[in-house]
């Protein structure tokens, strides 16, 4: 005979450790992260405070595993990226800068509580599989572009890509440290103009 299912599980073909993951997911996809205890997971998952250290090491893998989630969760809600090779190159650059911007605007604030738990953040960076975060998919896009001949054979993609996710990340940050209230996006104009800046640099004056 099988082992009866927790109250919690019913009506799911979730295990108890699935469904813990889960509900810290939601929470931190409504909450965000600041705050978040083991008893407010506990509670919302419908078990008890120690039932999480039955299935986790510690709080802080729960809450890794969980903002892992989270962020794949808006990868898949932002829909694919250009793949190298098809379309423009310009055009895709410009469909990667807009979704790093919605990207980050997803998942930014559900670091803000862990700024001060470096285990959590530690753990979170191990649960990644290789190449999966978007500043390594859009490397390997610009690399892609090289090896296709669609970009120069010399060109200098990690600076080219540390440009990108500093203006993804500084729009997003600077809504919300100084202007929540505030559309933190980017206008069709200047991601025009970061394009270009990438694509054929910033352009010295000739003496």
């Amino acid at each position: 005979m099988s082992p009866r299912k927790a109250p919690a599980l019913h009506g799911t073909d979730l295990s108890l450790r699935e469904h813990l993951i889960a509900t810290a997911t939601r929470l931190i996809a409504e909450r965000g992260t600041t705050g978040l205890t083991v008893r407010t997971i506990a509670r919302e998952a419908g078990v008890a405070d120690g039932v999480l250290y039955n299935h986790f090491a510690d709080k802080e893998e729960l809450l890794a595993l969980a903002v892992r989630a989270h962020v794949r969760t808006v990868g898949r809600h932002l829909g694919e990226l250009p793949a190298p090779g098809h379309g423009s190159v310009r055009d895709n650059l410009r469909a990667h800068i807009m979704y790093g911007v919605a990207f980050h605007k997803a998942v930014l604030p559900a670091f803000a509580g862990l700024i001060g738990q470096p285990k959590v953040l530690d753990a979170f960076t191990a649960s990644g599989a290789p190449g999966e975060d978007w500043r390594d998919q859009l490397r390997g896009y610009l690399l892609a572009e090289v090896e296709l001949g669609r970009l120069a054979p010399d060109a200098s993609v990690d600076a080219a890509v540390a440009m990108i996710v500093g203006v993804c990340h500084e729009t997003v940050l600077t809504g919300l440290l100084y202007d929540a209230s505030a559309p933190h996006g980017l206008s069709d104009e200047f991601v025009d103009d970061l394009v270009g800046t990438v694509l054929n640099g910033i352009g010295q004056a000739r003496p």
